[in-house]
């Protein structure tokens, strides 16, 4: 490889040719501030639009200063990144971009982890001098998140994320100028765009322009409210990140002092979302057995491969993008709405009360999660079967909010009936977890004998798409998987044109799957983040006693005494859903997929 050969501060380096100024300069640990430019090496992700011009350097030799983002390393270059020159540059730019930002730091959900207020800090910015005209956006809110241009800083991340990694297309720079601005198409609300709500462009963005949608206050007015029984689900990924926001290293389980804190917080029962997910298993791992038995009798309207409906973002994007495999997506719910619809039901029943009486929070590693919660068909006579849903950093939030010194909580227990769990259930909040646990109970449920071998590794890993086959018993499964968008893409094209080979797909929308929501803890695309996540809950589900979903007592239970059989009448009007083309609904017909 060739390569060449500078000097940055004084200090000789070696770098492949085509390595830019910033790349050389970080590899011999000098920082060079940036506001616009993002390097995810694991995610094959690049920001690089060379707009804020923060990381300006002094070239020997250059007249003019140089954004190392941009320039490549030459054979012999001299380069300066502290000068007095190129300080003063940095804070004049970073001055000018504060000069049109609100100074509303102190309740900015982004305060301590605003990049533009680390820059600022870092230059020694303590006034403004540059008075000028402040853009005047309206704030728009929608049921995952809000957006307030008026503290974009045209980084333009959000726009790479959603066109690069996730191929959704909703966010795009307009205009020119003062009044340039990332926005979505014909400048609609982001609900009237094609968001799908995975939350990626919010944990990219430096500055709190995106954001998830705040729901604490409506959570603290519930548990104020005497009338109300007050109960909340964790999803299986949260309990692998929340530590991190109090000084856990990533992938620590605080599974028992977050139980402990939400007894604390005032709920009166804490239950566990996996438990919805051993019973999603049981519903959408027979909904393929099914389609693979009529699919083998020869019937010509099945619909195979069956894709799996349990990300919100996904199943948002088929029905925006590919509305002609809508009918390809599972009909179960997914366990987030799941827990809703029985614990207002059967749980309601067994407490004696109307289920209007009773509220189900969720905490979800997820913003689409929010945009679920709220979609009309998910509630009866009004009344959602998820009242509010909260993500992980909003949990965070709450546990600050209530002077909780959670590193030092004693580990609780999750309460019965809806917190018993088997280790299915726990891998769910990983890229491949979900098929995994229907394959341990198909297997089981197809072939009539015991799988003593639970651990499909062939169906782990954080490759962005991956396939693998199962042996049945002699029936060969075709599986594939795929985590983030633009990878889970792949995979529809192929059954959008006949040429899927799979019986069963799994798709997350985000990288990672649960583990790297939007709404996690911030973790910048660290694919070591993701890993150490993704491990603690493999931990987990191997420590478990019981790792099969159909194993799980209380779902037996709920089956004998309430729903009958998987898939049965009751099972479908409960647990099961339907979708919709929402070109349709959004007026582009012009533009689907069918």
């Amino acid at each position: 490889m060739e390569t060449v050969k500078l000097t940055i501060d004084k200090r000789e380096v070696e770098v492949p040719k085509g390595t830019t100024i910033l790349d050389a300069a970080k590899s011999i640990s000098i920082d060079i501030p940036t506001l616009c430019y993002m390097k995810l090496e694991d995610l094959n992700y690049e920001n690089n639009p060379g707009a804020c011009r923060v990381c300006m350097v002094e070239i020997e030799g250059r007249r003019n200063l140089a954004p190392s983002c941009k320039q490549e390393c030459l054979d012999g270059m001299v380069v300066h990144t502290r000068t007095p020159r190129v300080i003063n540059a940095r804070r004049t730019v970073v001055e000018l971009i504060i000069s049109n930002h609100p100074a509303e730091c102190l309740i900015c959900s982004k305060n301590g982890y605003c990049e533009l207020q680390k820059v600022a800090y870092d230059l020694g910015i303590r006034e403004i001098r540059y008075q000028g005209e402040q853009s005047r956006f309206e704030l728009d809110r929608s049921a995952s998140m809000d957006r307030n241009m008026n503290k974009c800083i045209m980084c333009r991340r959000c726009e790479t994320m959603c066109h690069k990694i996730q191929t959704v297309g909703a966010l795009t720079a307009v205009q020119r100028g003062f009044d340039a601005v990332v926005s979505t198409a014909f400048e609609k609300d982001i609900a009237g765009s094609t968001c799908s709500y995975c939350g990626q462009c919010v944990s990219l963005c430096p500055v709190n322009a995106l954001s998830g949608r705040n729901s604490q206050q409506q959570v603290l007015d519930v548990l104020a409210d005497p009338d109300k029984v007050v109960i909340i689900q964790t999803a299986p990924a949260v309990r692998t990140a929340l530590g991190e926001d109090f000084g856990f290293e990533p992938g620590i389980l605080v599974t028992g002092k977050m139980v402990t804190a939400l007894h604390q917080l005032g709920f009166d029962y804490v239950f566990d979302t996996d438990f919805a997910a051993d019973l999603t298993i049981m519903e959408e791992g027979t909904e393929l057995l099914q389609r693979v038995a009529k699919y083998q009798a020869g019937d010509p309207d099945v619909k195979l491969p069956l894709m799996t409906s349990c990300c919100p973002g996904w199943v948002s994007f088929v029905e925006q993008h590919f509305p002609g495999q809508i009918e390809n997506l599972s009909t179960a719910k997914s366990p987030q709405q799941m827990f809703g619809a029985i614990a207002k039901t059967y749980f309601a029943e067994k407490l004696g009360i109307d289920r209007n009486k009773l509220v189900v929070v969720s905490v979800m590693p997820c913003l689409a999660k929010k945009y679920e919660a709220s979609r009309p068909e998910f509630a009866v006579d009004g009344n959602p079967d998820v009242d509010i849903s909260i993500y992980t950093r909003e949990l965070a939030r709450l546990i600050r909010y209530a002077n909780i010194n959670f590193s030092e909580l004693p580990d609780g227990d999750f309460d019965h009936p809806l917190g018993k769990s088997t280790g299915a259930g726990v891998i769910f909040g990983t890229t491949g977890g979900v098929i995994e646990a229907a394959t341990r109970t198909a297997y089981e449920l197809y072939t009539k004998k015991n799988l003593e071998k639970v651990d499909f590794e062939e169906l782990r890993g954080l490759a962005g798409v991956r396939s693998a086959t199962i042996d049945f018993d002699g029936l060969p499964v075709k599986i594939g998987i795929a985590h983030g968008l633009g990878n889970a893409r792949k995979l529809i094209e192929e059954v959008k044109n006949g040429t899927s080979p799979y019986h069963a797909i799994e798709v997350m929308a985000c990288p990672g799957g649960c583990i790297g929501g939007g709404g996690q803890p911030f973790h910048c695309g660290s694919m070591d983040v993701l890993h150490r996540r993704a491990s603690a809950l493999y931990r987990e589900d191997a420590g478990k006693k019981l790792r099969k979903s159909h194993e799980n007592p209380y779902i037996q239970q709920l089956y004998k005494e309430y729903l009958g059989e998987p898939c049965s009448p009751r099972a479908h009007e409960l647990l099961h859903t339907h979708y919709f083309d929402r070109k349709e609904q959004l007026g582009l017909t012009v533009l689907t997929d069918k």
